[in-house]
């Protein structure tokens, strides 16, 4: 997978109104996956598909414990999102050309 694929991976993660509520869940804390069912309101299968997205991207990741899967925010990955948002829209300091 390439760098720009696995940048891209973030995007996907954050352009879904549906991703976007999931990620707000979590700044709680940790969550079942049986409780981001109720709080979603989504059908399980196609809320195991915006939390294989958002873990794919780094953003979130789960652990299996019994027959429940638990996710959370990733530090890490929250602040390689935050590095590559930062480094996609920093301006370089150039010195403005003027055409004549």
């Amino acid at each position: 997978m390439t760098v720009h694929e696995r940048n891209a991976l973030v995007f996907k993660a954050l352009c879904d109104e549906k991703r976007l509520r999931i990620i707000s869940l979590l700044q709680s804390g940790e969550q079942c996956v049986c409780v981001l069912i109720d709080q979603v309101g989504l059908p399980q299968s196609t809320l195991s598909y915006h939390l294989k997205i958002l873990c794919e991207s780094g953003i979130v990741e789960g652990r299996q414990e019994g027959k429940w899967t638990y996710y959370r925010i990733s530090m890490e990955g929250s602040e390689r999102a935050k590095l590559l948002l930062d480094q996609l829209t920093r301006v370089e300091d150039r010195e403005q050309v003027t055409c004549l």
